[in-house]
């Protein structure tokens, strides 16, 4: 019998490409696990640089936060804020390189829809941004001597931060068409959405202006839900910044799904 013809550009694999998504998804983990000094080992010296010197400058004279010793209540902010920006670095800059260097091609004309790019970019960066978790945690195990309250709970806080972060990594390299516009949306949004978030302080000493502001930013929520998870102490309620989290992971990544549907900005 003759073989079933089949329509060009019909799919022949079922309703999900399983190879093509792992097959993206091992790429965008090889691409940091190759410079692992760079994408590892240098934000756990950053956060420990943070730590020393936060510990050297104020710790000794801060007193306690929120029934905490200060080192130990800025420890998982810490954390939690350089696990984001490595998130949404190893997605976009990722996406920005194949635009600059005009290889973009090569992975959107493989038979790969929009929801299974997004899931392949996203897998680097949540890969990467559990990585970088584990490593500051013994780390912060090892040195301070704080133990995990919640260690469930972080782990799923991790997992959705890293998500949302990396699904607005997408939506900001497919905005951008350069290195320099990626740079000032990291400079100029995301740096600040991180930093104003509670990572150093308790939102409790805000001016009434600045908690409101704070009480939108889903960072705030994601850093306080690590806290929590791992001191027991929390300015929200874990449980409604984990939704307030994941709903925001959800949106960002509907959007980039959005863009990879219609090839916004992506192709002519």
């Amino acid at each position: 019998m003759m073989p079933e013809s089949r329509e060009m550009g019909e799919r022949r694999f079922g309703r999900v490409n399983w190879l093509g998504l792992m097959t993206l998804a091992e790429r965008e983990c090889r691409r940091f696990l190759t410079v692992w000094n760079q994408t590892l080992a240098a934000p756990i010296v950053t956060a420990g640089l943070f730590l020393t010197i936060f510990a050297i400058a104020i710790g000794p004279t801060r007193g306690e936060v929120m029934g905490v010793p200060f080192v130990n209540f800025i420890a998982p902010g810490i954390l939690m804020m350089t696990v984001i920006q490595n998130a949404f670095a190893n997605v976009s800059s990722s996406i920005v390189s194949a635009k600059v260097q005009g290889n973009i091609v090569d992975t959107l004309m493989p038979p790969l829809s929009a929801g299974e790019l997004v899931l392949g970019y996203l897998a680097g960066g949540i890969v990467r941004g559990f990585l970088v978790a584990i490593v500051i945690a013994v780390a912060i195990l090892m040195f301070l001597g704080t133990g995990l309250q919640h260690p469930l709970a972080a782990i799923a806080f991790i997992i959705v931060g890293s998500a949302f972060m990396g699904g607005l990594g997408m939506v900001a390299a497919v905005y951008a068409q350069k290195f320099d516009q990626i740079a000032a949306i990291t400079n100029f949004i995301v740096t600040p959405l991180a930093f104003l978030s509670g990572t150093f302080y308790s939102v409790e000493a805000m001016p009434p202006v600045l908690y409101e502001i704070t009480h939108l930013n889903p960072i705030f929520y994601l850093i306080d839900g690590v806290r929590w998870s791992v001191l027991g102490v929390s300015d929200s309620n874990p449980l409604f910044g984990f939704c307030f989290g994941l709903v925001a992971a959800i949106a960002v990544n509907l959007t980039a799904w959005w863009m990879f549907r219609t090839g916004y900005r992506l192709k002519a």
